[in-house]
């Protein structure tokens, strides 16, 4: 089993966050974000990655710090729970639809950190939410687990929707990296021979 368990706590956040990516999607959540709740809880489901977070965060500020915190806590997790990667598929894609919202998303998990970002979300807010915060999350995500993730919205004008159809793809599109391919179960999916 591929799991991982991140402590992060500095004046701003406490978070637990364990994962195991051979899970079967379980989850048990709890930001103090109730946006983050929902979207963490579909990223489990989709990616079938059993997943506890636990935050404290200076949500009485607003929900940055407990956001982007968690993007880095996951992210850590992720590289740990991956190893040093032998077997992965290492790419995944997905176009999600949504309703009205039709997301692409595109994984490398290549050992460098960057993400490319062009949802164009409608609105500042989605309840209570800070939408510019999706960005922020997954800049963190990708730099922290070291892989290289697109991110584009084809269509939608529903907030909530194009969010939580970027959660899905995403998670779908990590599925499909972090498989194991039997036949090469040793390989490292690199002519570098490291990733």
């Amino acid at each position: 089993m591929r799991t991982a368990e991140v402590l992060r706590k500095t004046k701003e956040t406490d978070i637990e966050l364990k994962i195991n990516l051979d899970g079967t999607g379980e989850s048990v959540i709890d930001t103090g974000v109730g946006f983050m709740d929902h979207m963490l809880t579909l990223f489990s489901k989709h990616g079938r990655f059993d997943l506890e977070v636990k935050c404290n965060g200076d949500t009485d500020v607003d929900d940055h710090h407990s956001v982007e915190d968690i993007g880095i806590a996951l992210g850590t997790a992720f590289k740990e729970a991956l190893g040093n990667k032998a077997g992965i598929e290492r790419y995944g894609n997905m176009i999600m639809p949504m309703d009205e919202s039709l997301i692409l998303t595109s994984v490398d998990i290549s050992g460098r950190g960057a993400l490319y970002f062009t949802l164009d979300i409608p609105t500042e807010k989605v309840g209570t939410f800070d939408t510019e915060l999706v960005e922020e999350f997954f800049i963190a995500f990708a730099r922290n687990a070291e892989l290289t993730l697109h991110m584009r919205k084809l269509a939608g004008k529903n907030s909530h929707h194009i969010i939580e159809g970027a959660f899905k793809s995403v998670a779908r599109s990590l599925k499909m990296a972090v498989k194991i391919d039997e036949k090469f179960r040793n390989d490292i999916p690199s002519t570098k021979g490291a990733l």
